[in-house]
């Protein structure tokens, strides 16, 4: 029954264009607009809906700008110099509105007033409700009766698409109070182990940079602990690329020639460092003469169509395929979602719910665009149920396109993210694209040599999803087995194994969801963040020192490019000497447009630094953080109080500090070492 006492409704999205779009489909185009004193950016919406829980209501609907409240120290602590840096592990912090948000705060109290039910239309995700918990906060003061139980609800939506967004106008549901404590306890936890380590470090480390490089263009020194780990990854693998030694290895190459198609046989050792070993294996190959068919099999393969599309991987694939940084292709993806074109782009789940009508999707993409051809045929009998993965966040489907627009309506940006997740969508929704394997061994001297040959009989997906590559490899002559013939050629090869490549940023956002550091939503966020630091460089990877992988799949490995000699700079106008590596990059073939990162000398000394120190848990590695968030989700699941993670987290990370602070002259060494080019 509705309940008649409810007649206004306050509804607050967390940004303006979804409270636009979101008003807009509930009073069908019946909305009076009014701005809002202070903000030109945020308006208020007045209309009036049917609630299938309330009735027939006066609502205003409204919007923040992302998170309402910030959170700092008290005025005692402020000053960089004002406290030993370990006392901010317990120092009051204050919940306060910027002079910026101010506006906001005023027009929700305001609006608050003569409401009876406040509706919280932030985004489904651990940040979307805690955001909805501030702004209830800020409400409260000028309703109080906004507190009780029921009088504030959220709506759950996916995507701002008319019907999807009726639906959940219609089925509001209550803020998830244990998500917003994980917030509140990352929140707390960033800003008192932030703030702490990153002014001992300043304070140790700037004096020396200012002193040595005779200028004051030296920042903050920032410690994070998603940063540290995200620059350990890069630093580790700068310095296996540098300390790489070469080692000569031997292999045996057969190649025969039948039917006049040339046939290379892959031995099936690959390659052994024993040069003498290889030297007698190779002159039995030669004494025996003949080699022996000793397989031919010939059987159905596939090439499996992509998983339903996950935020980690669009950042990926937006990297590798779209030549993009992750950080531009999340804020592409959010513009797409607010003009509602694609589903909510921060989802972890792989696997689409069987009851969701993918079809219809699929027919709003046959309206135009390169794939609209194949997006019939699907409807013509091509279609296939998704393949699921193994992640469900219970918040949000895959990432999927949900209206058609037209290519020409969208920035170059825009219509590149966009085609991907289009194709990506169609390409779940097809059929796996099948071939025809052949393989055949022979048995040559007492070894083992083998050789393939593909021919792909059904593209299928493939012909939508033009970011795989799979293609018929040259037709194999007809070998039978038993059949012994005299290799038309056979040698003895020498080779040396390849340094691995500088992390990509696939590769580094693959590390980084591997080992728990951040949320699909904020990696690239930490990426930035080292970047802006003048911890680590990029630059574009080079093709042509390796055979390069990068356009195949997206699930397969990359291969690594060879590195090349490379600068790097430290804080201000420092510059770093030339590194390790095998030339430069003019004359070893075109960039492949990826960037790869190359850390710079502070980026070296402060991992160096604190690696040296030789703790068991060190500030550079992973641990430290996946524990923590391995906490924040024992929040949310009930399993802990916001007080019991704060409590362990702090202690942890407090005594790391003290034993931190005991061997600074350790991380000074490094520094001297990596930007001054002085022996430590």
């Amino acid at each position: 029954m509705p309940n008649s006492r409810v007649n206004r409704v306050l509804c607050v999205a967390e940004k303006p264009s979804i409270a636009k779009a979101v008003a807009n489909h509930l009073a069908g185009g019946q909305v009076n607009t009014r701005n809002i004193r202070g903000n030109p950016y945020v308006k208020n919406y007045e209309f009036q809906y049917n609630f299938q829980t309330w009735g027939a209501c006066t609502v205003t609907m409204t919007s923040v700008l992302g998170h309402l409240l910030s959170h700092d120290f008290d005025a005692r602590y402020k000053g960089w110099k004002s406290c030993d840096p370990s006392q901010l592990f317990e120092a009051s912090i204050e919940d306060f509105v910027e002079e910026s948000k101010q506006p906001l705060a005023d027009n929700i109290q305001a609006q608050a007033r003569n409401c009876q039910i406040l509706y919280i239309w932030t985004d489904c995700d651990r940040e979307g409700e805690n955001i909805g918990t501030e702004i209830r906060s800020v409400a409260v003061k000028g309703n109080p009766s906004l507190s009780q139980p029921g009088k504030t609800v959220r709506a759950r939506f996916s995507n701002i698409e008319r019907a999807h967004i009726v639906n959940a106008a219609r089925n509001p549901i209550a803020l998830d109070e244990a998500q917003s404590n994980a917030v509140q306890s990352r929140i707390e936890l960033d800003l008192r182990i932030g703030a702490s380590f990153t002014r001992n470090l300043t304070l140790s480390v700037q004096p020396m940079l200012r002193q040595h490089f005779g200028n004051d263009d030296q920042g903050v020194i920032s410690y994070g602990s998603c940063q540290f780990p995200t620059l350990g990854f890069v630093v580790e693998r700068y310095l296996r690329v540098r300390n790489f030694v070469p080692e000569t290895f031997w292999t045996i190459k057969v190649m025969h020639e039948k039917d006049r198609i040339k046939v290379n046989f892959r031995w099936a050792r690959n390659h052994l460092f024993d040069r003498m070993v290889v030297v007698i294996l190779f002159e039995r190959c030669l004494t025996a003469k003949t080699a022996r068919v000793t397989k031919v099999q010939t059987k159905p393969t596939s090439k499996w169509k992509p998983l339903p599309l996950t935020t980690v991987e669009l950042q990926k694939c937006g990297s590798r395929f779209l030549r993009m940084d992750s950080a531009r292709v999340m804020q592409v993806a959010e513009q797409l979602y607010q003009k509602g074109w694609i589903s909510y782009p921060r989802t972890e789940t792989d696997q689409f719910d069987r009851d969701m009508d993918l079809r219809a999707l699929v027919q709003k993409q046959t309206q135009g665009g390169d794939w609209a051809q194949f997006a019939q045929g699907l409807l013509n009998g091509g279609f296939s149920q998704p393949r699921s993965g193994h992640n469900n966040d219970k918040a949000h489907p895959p990432i999927h396109p949900v209206n058609f627009v037209n290519p020409t309506q969208l920035t170059q940006d825009e219509s590149r993210v966009h085609e991907f997740v289009v194709r990506r969508f169609l390409a779940c929704c097809s059929e796996d694209a099948r071939g025809s394997k052949t393989e055949i061994s022979i048995l040559y001297g007492g070894e083992t040599f083998s050789t393939t040959g593909l021919t792909v009989l059904e593209r299928n997906y493939l012909d939508v999803y033009k970011y795989d590559r799979w293609t018929s490899s040259q037709e194999l002559p007809r070998f039978q087995e038993g059949e012994v013939f005299e290799p038309t050629e056979a040698l003895m090869d020498e080779g040396k194994t390849s340094p691995p490549g500088y992390l990509t940023e696939p590769e580094l956002i693959a590390l980084m969801d591997a080992n728990g550091i951040g949320t699909d939503a904020t990696m690239a966020e930490h990426i930035s963040k080292i970047k802006e630091r003048q911890y680590v460089e990029t630059r574009a990877r080079v093709r042509g020192a390796r055979q390069d992988d990068d356009d195949e799949a997206a699930s397969d490995g990359e291969a690594a490019a060879a590195p090349e000699a490379g600068r790097g700079r430290g804080r201000g106008r420092a510059r770093a000497r030339a590194r390790g590596g095998r030339g430069s990059a003019e004359g070893r073939g075109a960039t492949n447009g990826m960037q790869e990162f190359i850390p710079t000398t502070l980026g070296v000394a402060l991992v160096e630094g604190y690696e040296n120190m030789g703790f068991e848990i060190s500030l550079t590695k992973p641990f430290l953080r996946k524990e923590m968030e391995l906490k924040m989700k024992a929040i949310c699941e009930g399993r802990k109080s916001k007080a019991e993670v704060v409590h362990e987290t702090i202690e942890q990370y407090r005594d790391v500090y003290i034993r931190t602070q005991q061997r600074l002259d350790t991380l000074r060494a490094a520094v001297r070492k990596y930007c001054f080019g002085e022996n430590a």
